[in-house]
């Protein structure tokens, strides 16, 4: 059983041989280990220290993509290179590389197709008590819509099994971990989590700048997925919402016109019954493209699945 630990790099340089140093060289049950360094762009010298370090793959994508785009191409690569599990972890050696085994170990096993190694969020003393709380209010969510069970959804130290890779295509080009979670809870492919140790933090993320782009970010994120992988729940609460507020619109309508003792005869209430027809109009409407998104999800699973047979033809392996 072939094993590649892939790591996503950009401008990480420095940080890149501690990640090497830490990477396990067997483990039970895998026959052949090897390291890919994916290089977004990098403008130090990341690829040099990735050859010198003899790391036994380094794809390089010639300019910065991003971490999604750099993640879904390294997952090409490996499946390309007949890897059996593949496993992620971060260039700024944000985790224990000595932990890798408890990822591998139930994909190896045949229990699980994605692992997650979730972080000690309540204990880890780099966090402030908001991002804690950001943390875990943003993972309770993932666990609902994604229909898992994952304590850490934003974690990147993931294993993937060759299926799981075979069947996964990633739409959000912000980052990965959300996207394959709520894919996998909706494909019934096997989600795990582990608990896994950090590493001391050597920089910032690049992915945002400050905790409100993190929101933004990971809201847009979530609100684009949940609207992809399930579109008519999420335009049933929308075409609600409208239809509520006409519904509101109109019993206000007869009990001032029909009900009260004094109606005015001068008000003709047509501003009210405009306003009611568009929200009734967008009501109906959000139910309607509702059921357009769920026609459209099955033909995108359909489309999935064939390009999933694809990649299976192309790697040679089932």
């Amino acid at each position: 059983m072939k094993l590649i630990i892939q790591i996503p790099c950009f401008n990480e340089a420095k940080t890149l041989p501690g990640v090497i140093r830490d990477l396990p060289r067997s483990l039970p049950g895998i026959s052949q280990i090897e390291y890919l360094v994916i290089d977004d762009g990098s403008s130090d010298n990341t690829v040099a220290v990735a050859h010198e370090l003899k790391v036994h793959h380094v794809l390089q994508l010639g300019s910065n993509r991003g971490l999604a785009f750099a993640f879904s191409q390294g997952i090409r690569y490996a499946l390309d290179q007949g890897a059996d599990i593949v496993v992620n972890t971060d260039g700024d050696n944000q985790y224990a590389g000595e932990d890798i085994g408890l990822l591998v170990q139930p994909v190896a096993e045949g229990k699980a197709d994605i692992v997650v190694g979730c972080r000690p969020i309540r204990a880890h003393k780099e966090f402030s008590p908001v991002k804690k709380l950001l943390q875990l209010m943003g993972s309770w969510i993932m666990r609902k819509i994604s229909k898992t069970d994952v304590k850490d959804a934003p974690s990147g130290f993931r294993a993937f099994s060759r299926e799981a890779c075979l069947r996964m295509f990633i739409y959000s080009r912000f980052s990965y971990t959300m996207e394959t979670l709520i894919q996998a809870g909706n494909s019934n492919l096997r989600v795990q989590s582990v608990d896994i140790r950090v590493n001391p933090k050597t920089r910032e993320s690049r992915l945002f700048r400050n905790i409100f782009e993190h929101i933004y970010k990971s809201a847009d994120t979530i609100i684009r997925m949940f609207i992809l992988y399930r579109p008519g729940r999420f335009f049933l609460w929308i075409g609600t919402i409208f239809n509520l507020a006409a519904a509101v619109l109109g019993g206000r309508f007869i009990y001032l016109l029909w009900i009260t003792d004094h109606p005015d005869k001068s008000r003709t209430y047509i501003p009210s019954l405009i306003l009611l027809a568009i929200l009734a109009f967008w009501g109906v409407m959000s139910y309607m493209i509702g059921i357009l998104g769920e026609l459209l999800k099955f033909i995108r699973k359909q489309n999935e699945e064939i390009l999933a047979n694809q990649r299976r033809d192309q790697t040679g392996k089932s």
